[in-house]
């Protein structure tokens, strides 16, 4: 009789496309897919609040999936490694099939199983979450790219990527299930307050929420260029927690919009992009909470300890900076869980350069509120907006939150997330407190800019 195989769910919760799937089902004999929540092993980087709120939904729907073609999810807590193994024993299985994951804590999970099934079972790992592996698109002279244009030259030649594979039909169902938990009882939805009350409103998690946003981006997609800076209209992808959970494959999404010629590229970079994080992640490790350019480890935040910083701070994650671009970007981020792209980045220069906050504040902020908190692209992107990464933008370049606004027509968005200014019009709105209307409930700006930018260039002067 044909033994059982498991199949290791991660950031890959879906049937389509997915290979440990394929070369598991592929013996024709049982399959036991299981989804183990990990607390243990990632240490500080568990999982933030919006994720796990995503996460449960997301769970919900694999369920669902599964038992269209007559299986069914076995949930599990605590360190990965020990939990497969118990499994394993019970079920009597001789392999485990998953995907390839690279942040640090899930190899150190991978070793870590490979030992403790000790000859019982052996762990297969397949290619998958991302276009390429990190580590296949290298320099003439073989080594990994850590600058972004020639990787995404040489990942190009590389495309387009196979056909997706598909959805299996049916899989086996052994004789006996392993023991599950209830989804329920692991608690992942806020209640006391339900933090998360509107992210329903805007998300659908899961394959068929990823499935439509890619449908609804199709007609948009030779947009992109431009619309990625226009918050105010409706023309960026919103795929970004979809990928991140593995409900879709790049490669479904490279394969879809491909087709459309030059006018997608912009978004394809982006997604390389994706690619391109996890490959410095893979060389680096460490790179979620150490500036990758040595200089600029010695920068002279503004200490944390200090009441006054920890205001900013505050003020900076409540969106009451006085600066409405900026709380319009960070109400929007508490009330869905995700922020527009261009204002993530108008945001994360605020607080790294007008209130000389270090980077990983910021970065352990989104980490614990975006439903699409992804360690290599929030660290790579953190990194690049304060000057300390491999690739990344030059400190010195400020960015003007008020100006950025009124260039990218950010009027309407500002009126949808910051209500005390939905009667303040166009150009005022973009820096209400200069014209004189500021509304008295609104807060007076904590900074002024060329306070901020005075007071970054300064610190940057110390380390240059």
């Amino acid at each position: 009789m044909t033994k059982p195989k498991i199949i290791w769910f991660r950031r890959d919760l879906r049937l389509a496309d997915q290979a440990a799937i394929v070369a598991a089902a592929a013996s024709n004999g049982p399959v036991i897919p299981v989804y183990i929540l990990d607390d243990e092993t990632p240490k500080h980087r568990v999982m933030g609040g919006a994720s796990r709120w995503w996460l449960h939904r997301s769970l919900e729907e694999l369920e669902a999936c599964l038992q269209a073609v007559g299986s069914r999810l076995i949930l599990r807590q605590g360190p990965a490694a020990e939990q497969l193994a118990e499994i394993v024993k019970f079920t009597g299985a001789d392999e485990v099939h998953a995907l390839h994951h690279y942040e640090p804590w899930w190899r150190n999970a991978e070793r870590a199983l490979t030992k403790t099934l000790s000859g019982e079972a052996r762990l297969v790992l397949h290619d998958g979450n991302y276009l390429l592996p990190p580590g296949t698109v290298t320099t003439g002279a073989g080594t990994p790219f850590k600058i972004y244009t020639p990787f995404w030259k040489a990942l190009r030649v590389h495309m387009p990527p196979a056909e997706a594979l598909p959805s299996p039909e049916s899989l086996a169902a052994p004789d006996v299930w392993p023991d599950s938990d209830r989804l329920e009882d692991w608690n992942l939805m806020p209640t006391k307050p339900d933090w998360a009350a509107s992210f329903g409103d805007h998300w659908q998690p899961g394959t068929a929420g990823a499935d439509a946003n890619l449908e609804a981006f199709v007609d948009k997609a030779a947009q992109y260029d431009e619309g990625r800076n226009l918050p105010s209209e409706e023309l960026v992808s919103r795929l970004s927690p979809h990928l991140h959970f593995g409900e879709i494959s790049p490669a479904t999404i490279w394969n879809k919009l491909a087709g459309q010629g030059t006018k997608v590229e912009t978004y394809l970079k982006e997604l390389v992009w994706r690619d391109y994080a996890q490959n410095v992640i893979d060389q680096f490790p460490q790179y979620g909470g150490e500036s990758y350019r040595e200089k600029m480890r010695a920068l002279p935040w503004r200490d944390m300890r200090d009441d006054t910083v920890k205001a900013d701070f505050k003020a900076w994650c409540e969106g009451k900076t006085g600066y409405p671009i900026v709380d319009a970007g960070m109400r929007e981020l508490w009330a869905t869980g995700w922020m527009h792209n261009r204002v993530r980045m108008i945001a994360a220069s605020f607080l790294i350069k007008h209130l000389l906050i270090d980077w990983r504040e910021g970065e352990k902020w989104f980490w614990d509120t975006l439903v699409d908190a992804d360690f290599a692209s929030n660290s790579v992107n953190w990194q690049w907006v304060s000057g300390t990464g491999v690739d990344s933008n030059m400190f010195v370049r400020i960015m003007a939150p008020l100006s950025q606004s009124e260039k990218f027509n950010a009027g309407d968005y500002i009126r949808q997330w910051v209500p005390e200014l939905a009667d303040v019009g166009d150009p005022y709105i973009h820096d209400p407190e200069e014209f004189g209307c500021k509304p008295r409930d609104y807060p007076r700006k904590i900074i002024g800019h060329r306070e901020g930018r005075a007071r970054a260039l300064d610190a940057y002067a110390q380390v240059k």
